[in-house]
């Protein structure tokens, strides 16, 4: 098996398990508003002490993300943002001394697209440290989970509340970095509380491995993070970000940039 202890995502949480601490991993569009803006907010996202951002590669047909976050992708799309353009905004944010790890969202039509290898390996260079390709079901995963593995990307599989005991612990078995635990069926979007058999099928999970465990899906309080955190290493909140760059893209980018930051900040407040 290759060594992945050198990658962010996994020195990330071995640091933060070591001081008994756990996350918050945000996700930002990549290219929403606009690239800079998704720079900017990279870096004052580590200013704040995030430890591992997710970027969402913009899809014309995204699979689980609600109307929140496939609008952004549209508007992104729609100014002509593609992975490449992506990949050159991580280089420079990397280039700037950016140390966050930073988590690729991506569909595997487009990873088909360019050639899983190709694609894989491009990635890595521009600075990404794990993946996630949430169409891409687990009895055909093996293939990109060697790739990944040989690139030096972790590979992050999904966990739904409708997928059966022992196939989570089989996908647990295939995860690197972390494991990415869905609180509900369905799709992204802002809730006001998470369903209790999602922390009580984290704490079961629990048992079957030791790859730290996130979760994701319906995340957007501070008090929705400690809940969460009370079992597992980290909360993802996506939508609820999103919502708040959309409130604010058409304002000076520093306002966007600090109205986004503060938000993080407040949601990571419980576990710093």
């Amino acid at each position: 098996m290759t060594d992945l202890s050198d990658n962010r995502i996994v020195k990330a949480f071995a640091e933060l398990r070591a001081a008994g601490k756990h996350t918050v991993l945000p996700f930002l569009t990549a290219g929403y508003p606009d690239l800079a803006a998704t720079g900017a907010m990279l870096a004052d996202l580590e200013g704040r002490g995030v430890r591992i951002c997710e970027l969402g590669i913009p899809f014309s047909d995204p699979i689980a993300d609600g109307p929140t976050i496939q609008a952004s992708y549209t508007e992104a799309l729609a100014t002509k943002v593609t992975s490449e353009r992506v990949f050159d905004m991580v280089g420079a944010y990397r280039a700037g001394g950016g140390q966050m790890a930073l988590v690729a969202m991506v569909s595997f039509s487009i990873v088909f697209r360019h050639g899983p290898q190709t694609y894989l390996a491009r990635a890595r260079e521009a600075g990404f440290d794990g993946l996630i390709v949430p169409d891409l079901p687990l009895d055909e995963a093996a293939g990109i989970e060697a790739m990944a593995a040989a690139t030096g990307l972790c590979n992050i599989l999904l966990i739904a509340p409708t997928t059966p005991p022992q196939r989570r612990i089989e996908i647990t078995e295939h995860c690197s970095g972390f494991v990415y635990y869905m609180s509900v069926a369905g799709i992204t979007g802002e809730r006001k509380v998470l369903p209790l058999e999602a922390i009580a099928a984290v704490g079961q999970l629990r048992e079957h491995t030791d790859t730290p465990i996130c979760v994701g899906f319906g995340i957007s309080s501070p008090e929705m993070v400690q809940t969460v955190c009370e079992v597992a290493d980290g909360a993802i909140v996506g939508s609820a970000i999103v919502h708040r760059i959309t409130d604010a893209k058409d304002a000076p980018r520093e306002d966007l940039v600090a109205k986004v930051g503060q938000f993080v900040g407040d949601l990571l407040a419980p576990v710093l």
